[in-house]
């Protein structure tokens, strides 16, 4: 797998969010501060990947893979840290970090998943 710029921030982002939001589970918090707005450093972040991804193919940069499943699998991911939020403030347990974590942590699949198609790696 060809490994970009993109994919390593957003590994680090969302590998972030998600220990943030772990450890505060772990440590018996509710929902916070410092773990929604991990949360949305990991929305800001697909939402950049978004805007790039439009720059690159409508500069000619094409996906190898499917190209409405990369768009497919973007807005899904776009959609996980929205829901996630809105359980965190439903729901103001400690349970609600690990909802917060656990969304990180399928953005970050879904973000490699979203690098194999771009450059067209096959999953091993």
């Amino acid at each position: 797998m060809i490994v970009d710029g993109f994919f390593i921030a957003g590994a680090v982002v969302t590998l972030l969010a998600a220990i943030i939001c772990v450890v505060a589970a772990i440590l018996k918090h509710g929902p916070n501060d410092i773990t929604i707005l991990s949360l949305a450093a990991v929305e800001l972040f697909l939402l950049v990947y978004a805007v790039a991804g439009i720059i690159r193919q409508v500069s000619g940069e094409a996906v190898a893979g499917e190209t409405w499943e990369f768009w497919g699998y973007l807005l899904t991911a776009l959609l996980v840290p929205v829901a996630a939020f809105w359980w965190s403030i439903t729901d103001r347990s400690r349970w609600s970090n690990l909802v917060l974590g656990a969304a990180a942590v399928t953005v970050f699949v879904m973000l490699v998943r979203m690098e194999q198609i771009w450059d067209g790696a096959i999953a091993a």
